[in-house]
Parts: structure tokens; C-alpha cells; sequence
């Protein structure tokens, strides 16, 4: 018999223990967000705005990794940067332990995604991601990771292989990996003078809410040291032309608050390809939470993996093109 999940044990009780246990009332209203990672709850207040509860998911981070989180978020605030911050409590803390969970709770705001073939929002982007960028480089992170090609691709290739891609399959997927990871090793290797700053990490248009005028960026848990572009690449889609000109609509507003390295325009493919590498094997090392055979069917099957290899084929031919360029 399979050991239950810890996430499988958050019963709507356990959830109301938790919000209540830093002195709120709740109303018993629950609404759970979408979120993979971790657990996520909008859970309504007695007399008041709904809070925004998470559980973090088991032995994923340290505790020093999950409060330089969140320290990292409050200064961001503290400098005027619109992040949704942790809520302390009447203790101060940010971070509190409940029956086996790590949890914190943030203030609920509303929004919808930005609008990326609007040119006023991605101008607008910029700036508040120059803003957050500057934050950002005041220092480094101590105890959360560092983006590198080992990591995210190296390691996720031979996770994979090992553990789920098909037979039929491997040879092919083998020898493209092989050549890709050396790609991309050859990219990161010759960049110069490119420096690794505090990003949000994983600022893609989920990860934003769109008040007018003002984008609210939320999740920082995948905050880590990585070139400025990393919170950048995801707002790019399209083909060449039309990303050339999201990316220069972003750094007009960028550049008005922060400068930008024009080295790191070599990178936004590269972050791609190791994002794509990196997100197969965040998959299939959570395959053993029941959320995720749920939310991700065609995972385990020969037809996405076929696809997967023709994505990654495209992907080779995107590192072989030139920078992007600015006008």
C-alpha cells in the first residue's frame, strides 16, 4: 500500500486550525487557488478581507530558505516594489509550523493576468521589474540556489532518462540532450561580466495581477540568484520579430529605472530550453503526489516525450541564432 501524501491530509479542518491558530476567526469559507508546488487557500475572516493561506510542500526548502523568501519580499515592499508580502504575525514571524506544515499567510488581492500584446502593460512591466531588480542587487542570497546549467539541466536530463523516458525513445532523446546541455554549457561558460542578482525567478503572467496601472507580482518561491533576464524571458512568445519587439517595449520602460546588461540578450532561449528540461523533471519527481497524475495526465506516455523531443529540436535551433536585438 502507498504511503499517503502529506498533502493528501489537509483536510478543511487543518486548514481553519491553522488560519485561527495566529488569532483569526474564520468564517469556514474555503477556496483552494491553483497551485502545485505547494497548497494554496483563500480562506474567508470573520468581519474582514479573506487571507491567502500556504502550505509549503514538504522537505522542499530549509526554513532559512523559506524566511529569506520572505524577507526578500518585505524589503521589496519596504522599497515601494508592488509584491504581496507575508503577513507577520502578533510574534513578528512570518513563518509558523502547523501539525507537520510550514505555512504563512499573505493579504488576498484581486487582478487578472497582464495583457502581453498590450505595449503599455509590457512598458510598464519593465519599470516595476527595473524596480524589483534593483532591490534585488543590494545583495545576495545566502541560503536559496543559484540558477545553473547543472541544475536545471544536467540533473533534470538524467532524472528523466532514467526514470521515464521511453525505450523506444531514449536513443534520440539521448543524443539531443547531450548536444543541447552542451550548448548550453557553451553559452553560460563565455558570458562576461553578466551578474547573478536576486529575481523573482519565476515571473511568468500566472505569477502577476494586474491592477490598472500596476502589476503586483506574488509567489516568490522560486527566488534565487540568476541574470536579470530570467524574470524577463517569460513575458517573450511568438516568433523572432515579435519577440524582438516585446523585448525592447520591456526594456524602454526598463532602462528609464535600471540598466540592462545587452550580454543577457543571448540568454532568453537558453533559460527557455532549461526551463522546458527543468519543468519534465519537476513532473516526474512529484509524480508520487496524487495532484499530479491528476493535473498532468499525458505526462507519462510515449506521445509526450515524442513531442518533447521536437519541442527541444526547435529549442536547438533557437540557441543557434543570433542575440536579440535592441533598436
Amino acid at each position: 500500500m502507498n504511503e499517503q501524501h502529506p498533502f493528501e491530509t489537509l483536510f478543511p479542518e487543518r486548514i481553519l486550525d491553522a488560519v485561527e491558530s495566529r488569532g483569526y476567526c474564520c468564517d469556514r469559507r474555503i477556496l483552494a487557488l491553483n497551485s502545485y508546488e505547494n497548497r494554496v487557500y483563500q480562506v474567508g475572516i470573520e468581519d474582514g478581507e479573506p487571507l491567502i493561506a500556504k502550505f509549503y510542500r514538504p522537505e522542499r526548502w530549509s526554513r532559512e530558505q523559506i524566511l529569506e523568501e520572505h524577507s526578500f519580499a518585505l524589503e521589496l515592499a519596504e522599497h515601494d516594489v508592488s509584491v504581496i508580502a507575508p503577513l507577520p504575525g502578533e510574534d513578528g514571524a512570518t513563518l509558523f509550523d502547523h501539525q507537520g506544515f510550514s505555512v504563512a499567510l499573505f493579504p488576498r488581492r484581486g487582478g487578472h493576468p497582464p495583457e502581453l500584446d498590450n505595449e503599455a502593460h509590457l512598458r510598464v512591466l519593465g519599470r516595476h521589474l527595473a524596480m524589483l531588480h534593483n532591490v534585488g542587487g543590494i545583495r545576495a542570497f545566502e541560503h536559496r540556489p543559484t540558477l545553473d546549467v547543472r541544475s536545471y539541466g544536467h540533473d533534470s536530463v538524467a532524472w528523466v532518462t532514467e526514470h521515464f523516458v521511453p525505450p523506444d525513445l531514449r536513443e534520440a532523446w539521448t543524443t539531443l540532450t547531450r548536444d543541447l546541455l552542451a550548448a548550453l554549457d557553451s553559452i553560460f561558460d563565455n558570458l562576461e561580466d553578466v551578474s547573478w542578482i536576486r529575481t523573482h525567478g519565476d515571473c511568468h503572467p500566472g505569477n502577476l495581477l494586474w491592477r490598472d496601472p500596476v502589476p503586483w507580482f506574488i509567489d516568490l518561491d522560486d527566488a534565487r540568484m540568476a541574470p536579470a533576464v530570467q524574470d524577463l524571458f517569460m513575458l517573450l512568445s511568438g516568433d523572432r520579430l515579435e519577440r524582438t519587439r516585446q523585448i525592447n517595449t520591456i526594456l524602454d520602460g526598463y532602462s528609464g529605472f535600471r540598466a540592462f546588461n545587452t550580454q543577457e540578450l543571448r540568454l532568453p532561449e537558453a533559460l527557455r530550453t532549461l526551463r522546458m528540461l527543468y519543468f519534465s523533471a519537476w513532473i516526474g519527481r512529484r509524480w508520487h503526489d496524487p495532484a499530479f497524475p491528476r493535473a498532468f495526465p499525458w505526462f507519462d506516455s510515449p506521445r509526450y516525450w515524442g513531442d518533447m523531443i521536437l519541442d527541444l529540436r526547435t529549442q536547438m535551433a533557437e540557441l543557434n541564432e543570433p542575440a536579440l536585438e535592441i533598436y
